[in-house]
């Protein structure tokens, strides 16, 4: 098993100290990492928290899924790889407004 840990349907209220004091009841938390916007910069609802032990990490799991937090129930989990993603900036292909292939535009005389 894993030390990371996801945390799913956090209210956006949350901080970083509260899921610290939240985890702590389960074993010692290493690090806690609060997803934000970049451009709000507020919290999108979840966050990634290391424990220090496998087993605190399933100590946690079992005692914090499903529980009640802010008015939601957490979702608690290992946390998986993130998936590889494709560099640059999109993945261009295809034309206008009806996404076919762009045709060369002769001049009309």
């Amino acid at each position: 098993m894993n030390r990371k840990l996801y945390v799913g349907n956090l209210p956006f209220e949350t901080s970083e100290n509260d899921l610290q004091d939240l985890f702590a009841s389960a074993g010692t938390v290493d690090t806690v990492n609060l997803v934000r916007d970049r451009e709000t910069g507020r919290a999108r609802g979840f966050a990634f928290v290391e424990m220090a032990s496998e087993e605190d990490a399933q100590r946690a799991i079992d005692q914090l899924h499903e529980r009640p937090f802010g008015g939601r129930n957490l979702t608690v989990n290992e946390a998986r790889p993130q998936a590889p993603r494709s560099g640059g900036f999109g993945g261009g292909g295809g034309g206008g407004r009806n996404q076919g292939p762009r045709r060369r535009s002769e001049p009309r005389w």
